[in-house]
């Protein structure tokens, strides 16, 4: 029996040992893995706007999140000198102004991954008008840009020109993605959808053009006025629109050359909206020589003709003069309308303004959430000052927008108020912002979640505490162990079972 005995115990010892084995190496190689990034991926984008350039770096895990990598900003560079289409006439003159910026993207960026970081151009409004008033010019702007980046150790994708509702919907997609309406971490620190959370409008205005993004009320009754957006796995019906020639700058030509149409003098011109004894001359060409401003130029049209500017100061006016801008009265009424007769679903929710909306309240020295009273007051004080008055209130004076943010300032109460169609009880929705954190609300960081769609992703590297063929060795040979003590436990047993049946079968045959 104990010959019997003790084969059993040391067969039993072995199973129980294999098995608490292969458990104990199976939860040491899954907890206890190390998980490698393969490393950041990193993507550079110009805005090429009408009145600057500026270069922006992003990266994101090359690991991506639902097929969209979560995006950051690490640099932010404005070109010197102006936009790329003031470059008409000489289209070989803009790309030396690159370098400056293209050095520092250079050092930001590890030099191994250069060659696989790819470069995308988007230009706006400003290029789009110089399309549509000289397209040979355009081009020529375009192929001196691509000349210059083929030379650049970067991955050139190319100059585009984008379309105004683009520009409209990768802003919308930039100022929710920095407010966490699309992704936010969880307690474990992983990347989730965030439960009903509702997304917010996006307001732009650039030099040449405006644009105006948001989910309305009711999707479906603006079917043919939403564009779809999906990311992170969810799709979205945005409204978007943008005005051509309703940017800051296009839209003081207009109200310049207006001012002059409606003077008696051809060489002096009051300007309501110019602060108080500032004076300056400016060539027809300058405000009349653009497309936007083509219907009001005068019938005796000098480019090089000199005409002076007087500020009057005058806030009632300016705002007056301003208003006739719009063309309010083709809505006739309809709710569902801005102006000059385009359709607009009611505005819904939240909405973040940024560019000139953000910098027009920053010198009005309006931030955080204001009323409309308050804006109302800040605009009449401001537009009151005198020119002596503007050096000591601004803490950046510029000429060139000191003197215009009066103006800007009555263009944004129009378009918002009578355009948009916000109100007083509405009015504090919008919030008036440069950046969130490190990264600027601008079109360019949506453009970037778009293009990295189109960025193959790279899986995760594993690194396991046991090499694969030991773990897998290891297993093969407890596992194996395990089967034979159970086999040989097996035949013990049924060596045990026969011995007593044929004790049996003993005792009943024997006589005593």
């Amino acid at each position: 029996r104990m010959l019997t005995r003790t084969p059993s115990v040391v067969a039993q010892v072995f199973l129980l040992l294999s098995i608490v084995l292969v458990i104990a190496i199976a939860v040491i190689q899954i907890n206890h893995q190390q998980i490698l990034s393969p490393g950041l991926k990193y993507g550079i984008v110009l805005d090429a706007g009408s009145s600057r350039t500026t270069v922006y770096v992003y990266q994101w895990p090359a690991e991506k999140e639902n097929d969209t990598g979560v995006v950051s900003q690490t640099l932010k560079c404005n070109v010197k000198g102006p936009g790329i289409s003031s470059y008409e006439s000489n289209p070989g003159a803009l790309a030396k102004p690159f370098d400056d910026c293209l050095n520092k993207v250079k050092e930001i960026i590890p030099v191994h991954l250069h060659k696989n970081t790819s470069v995308y151009l988007g230009a706006t409004a400003g290029m789009r008008l110089l399309r549509l008033q000289n397209e040979t010019a355009a081009n020529e702007v375009l192929a001196s840009i691509q000349n210059y980046f083929r030379a650049q150790p970067f991955q050139f994708r190319g100059a585009q020109i984008i379309t105004g509702p683009e520009e409209g919907v990768y802003g919308w997609i930039t100022a929710n993605y920095l407010m966490g309406n699309f992704l936010e971490r969880n307690l474990w620190k992983t990347w989730v959808h965030p439960y009903r959370k509702e997304t917010v409008g996006a307001l732009d205005l650039g030099g040449a053009s405006t644009q105006i993004s948001f989910i309305p009320e009711d999707s479906q009754d603006n079917v043919n006025s939403t564009v779809q957006v999906k990311l992170y796995g969810y799709n979205y019906n945005v409204y978007t629109h943008s005005f051509q020639c309703y940017g800051r700058d296009e839209a003081e030509k207009r109200f310049l050359a207006l001012l002059l149409q409606n003077s008696n003098s051809s060489s002096n011109v009051d300007n309501p909206c110019y602060p108080q004894n500032y004076n300056t001359s400016l060539t027809m060409k300058y405000f009349s020589g653009s497309l936007c401003s083509r219907s009001l130029r005068p019938a005796n049209y000098y480019p090089n003709q000199l005409v002076n500017f007087h500020g009057t100061g005058d806030p009632g006016l300016c705002q007056e003069m301003v208003s006739l801008l719009f063309n309010f009265t083709a809505c006739r009424g309809r709710e569902d309308c801005s102006f000059n007769g385009i359709h607009q679903p009611k505005v819904k929710g939240n909405f973040v303004a940024f560019s000139g909306f953000y910098y027009t309240m920053n010198a009005l020295d309006l931030s955080g959430p204001f009323s409309l009273a308050d804006f109302n007051s800040s605009m009449r004080f401001f537009c009151s000052r005198s020119w002596a008055e503007l050096h000591l209130m601004l803490p950046k004076f510029e000429e060139i927008y000191a003197r215009s943010y009066c103006f800007s300032a009555n263009f944004i109460y129009h378009l918002l108020l009578h355009g948009y169609n916000f109100d007083a009880e509405t009015w504090p929705q919008i919030h008036f912002q440069k950046e969130v954190g490190n990264s600027s609300i601008a079109w360019s960081l949506g453009y970037m979640l778009s293009l990295t769609t189109m960025i193959p992703a790279e899986g995760k590297l594993i690194q396991l505490p046991l090499k694969p063929s030991l773990f897998a060795g290891l297993l093969v040979f407890l596992t194996a162990t395990a089967l034979l003590s159970l086999l040989f436990l097996v035949y013990l047993s049924i060596v045990s079972c026969n011995r007593k049946n044929i004790r049996c079968v003993e005792h009943v045959f024997i006589p005593e």
